[in-house]
């Protein structure tokens, strides 16, 4: 993993790969126009859930990373409860999948899939 810039969402080589991988399962690996879109939204068990899409528009007010090599885009208000989180994978039997490391997380559920600020 690179080491942390300050104000920003990070992307681990695991996520990296599994990123690059789903990107080319729909056929737009070539494509820079495509990027990683993480948003917040209501909802879950603890309040707040992540959600993560595949995107090529991109917003007026939309913040703009680029780490280890996956470009990251959310929006503003998302960002606020993102600042400094680390998008991982793992392929584990115990949750299979994308999670992110959140220093801002006051609390998360049992599935990691929602959090609380």
């Amino acid at each position: 993993m690179s080491v942390a810039m300050e104000n920003a969402i990070y992307v681990s080589d695991k996520a990296k790969a599994k990123v690059q991988q789903l990107l080319a399962e729909a056929d737009v690996n070539g494509d820079n126009s495509y990027f990683l879109r993480v948003s917040v939204v209501g909802g879950g068990c603890s309040g707040l859930s992540y959600k993560l899409d595949f995107d090529n528009e991109q917003k007026p007010m939309d913040q703009v990373f680029e780490n280890n090599g996956v470009k990251v885009v959310t929006d503003l208000k998302s960002f606020l409860y993102l600042v400094n989180t680390t998008l991982d994978f793992s392929e584990g039997l115990n949750g299979k999948g994308f999670y992110f490391s959140n220093p801002n997380a006051s609390r998360t559920c049992g599935c990691g899939e929602s959090f609380a600020v």
